[in-house]
């Protein structure tokens, strides 16, 4: 389709831009920079330096147009014979460096969608803006807000992308996010028998009316303000949608003890060790337009991408929501797999400290020890010794139910959770029983970037950015840029162009 090119032909292409590097060289030796700061000597060369790229870029397509060979029958995608042939057909391209144009041949029949091959071989998008600025302004946009997102690609890259525009790359780059992870991740089954381990857990995001969940909406619509122009102390509940997150990662048995675990033994002990050998491999990801048992599914079946056979050992750490719990037992039975299920032992943590202020005055000696004595039993597996230990104790002391509310909630909290406490289990065979990954990525995924402030967000952006921080954080994005180009190119041009001479 391209002919050589000429020695000639680079040399015009290209005299543009060697005449701009010539004026660049010449401005740095004149009197007049030779007496800037170097600050000011930067930002002229930044400046100079991108329209030199600029012209570079417009050289290379313009070496490309004029070595473009007019082809004697082209058919559309659909088979239909395009025999209109127009010349120097003109587009233009917005990209890191700023606008050029692109020169080509169209290829057009009446009632007919014109064709140009030379778009398909440097793979151009349908709208103005290339690749290389998209993929800035994605970076860019998963990272901070989308009116900071347009101004960094204003001041640090020749292109400009207004912020309606730059909502929608956002969305279009989003979109491949699926099939990425169906087609590409973990074709092959981990080659190690390390554990497998999931976690799951729910993060709330301030929604825009109509994109709550229609309970939600209903509860937001029936609530009786009390202010006309703010939300006043408990009526922010119901502004918000879930979104549920989930991890799996491959990490080694890590063997500990309840005393290690408690600072109550040396570190050297029976050979423990505090170091906790490195997570891999780890694939985070949120959605808040999906149903969460939708998320779970998803996150099993890419465990079983990873361990088909079941051959390892699967660990699944949840925060101890009874819902969640739920879903993921019916998934487990619906896939048919095995795994051991354990409670976090933060959350355990949580509970007994609000039991001790019942018992101890809040910031006392006694009431670290009251904790930490009774985290060591649960540790051992003696959650059902101490929650009826503490009942009996609040019994003895004749506590009103006020004032001992907090010690039934942790008794029945510990009483409900028993079978997922098994922490000697646990820690004998090398299992985590914390969740701070999963915690990670809940303040990670949507704190950092949904929760900002005064956002409130509709459905499908809220889901594209999840999607796309998904990506990056789980260290997948430059493996998903090249599958989403190439999934964009197949939607574009469909199968290859039927080009004959």
């Amino acid at each position: 389709m391209l002919a050589a090119y000429t020695n000639q032909e680079e040399f015009s292409a290209f005299s543009a831009s060697r005449e701009h590097l010539d004026g660049i060289i010449h401005s740095l030796l004149s009197p007049k920079l030779a007496a800037q700061e170097h600050s000011d000597v930067e930002h002229f060369i930044q400046k100079e330096g991108t329209e030199l790229l600029r012209k570079l870029l417009q050289g290379y397509l313009d070496v490309r147009a004029s070595t473009e060979i007019r082809e004697q029958v082209v058919t559309s995608p659909e088979g239909k014979v395009l025999n209109h042939v127009r010349a120097n057909t003109r587009r233009n391209m917005t990209t890191l460096f700023g606008d050029v144009n692109v020169t080509r041949i169209g290829y057009s029949q009446r009632h007919s969608s014109s064709v140009f091959p030379l778009d398909q071989a440097l793979n151009l998008p349908q709208d103005q803006y290339s690749y290389g600025l998209r993929k800035r302004l994605i970076s860019e946009a998963i990272k901070g807000s989308f009116d900071e997102s347009v101004q960094s690609i204003k001041t640090t890259t020749g292109g400009h992308v207004p912020k309606r525009q730059a909502l929608m790359l956002v969305d279009d780059a989003s979109q491949d996010f699926c099939a990425f992870y169906e087609r590409v991740r973990f074709l092959k089954p981990e080659d190690t028998q390390d554990l497998l381990v999931m976690s799951f857990d729910g993060k709330g995001v301030v929604m825009r009316h109509e994109s709550l969940r229609t309970a939600t909406k209903k509860a937001a619509e029936n609530q009786n303000k009390k202010l006309q122009t703010r939300l006043s102390q408990g009526e922010k509940r119901n502004r918000k949608r879930m979104a549920q997150v989930a991890t799996v990662y491959t990490v080694k048995a890590h063997e500990r003890t309840a005393e290690s675990i408690m600072k109550c033994s040396p570190a050297n002990d029976n050979n423990i060790s505090y170091l906790r050998p490195r997570v891999r491999n780890k694939r985070v990801w949120a959605s808040v337009q999906r149903d969460a048992i939708a998320v779970i599914e998803e996150a099993f079946r890419e465990a079983l991408q990873r361990d088909p056979q079941q051959s390892r050992e699967w660990v699944i750490l949840v925060d101890g929501h009874p819902h969640q719990i739920k879903q993921i037992k019916k998934v487990m039975k619906r896939l048919k797999v095995k795994a051991v299920i354990i409670q976090d032992f933060i959350h355990v943590l949580e509970y007994l400290w609000k039991a001790t202020w019942c018992f101890h005055a809040k910031g006392s000696e006694e009431a670290e020890a009251w904790v930490a004595e009774r985290a060591l039993n649960i540790l051992q597996g003696k959650a059902g010794l101490v929650a009826a230990g503490m009942k009996r104790s609040a019994t003895k002391l004749k506590m009103e139910p006020k004032d001992r509310s907090a010690i039934d909630d942790c008794a029945s909290y510990l009483l409900k959770s028993k079978p997922r406490l098994q922490y000697a289990q646990a820690l004998a065979a090398g299992h985590p029983i914390a969740t701070g990954i999963i915690e990670g990525a809940c303040r990670h995924l949507i704190n950092d970037r949904l929760d900002i402030t005064g956002a409130r967000w509709g459905l499908q952006r809220a889901e594209a950015v999840l999607k796309l921080r998904s990506i990056n954080s789980s260290g997948d994005f430059e493996e998903y840029w090249a599958f989403h180009k190439q999934q964009s190119k197949q939607r574009l041009y469909g199968t290859k162009l039927d080009i004959s001479i």
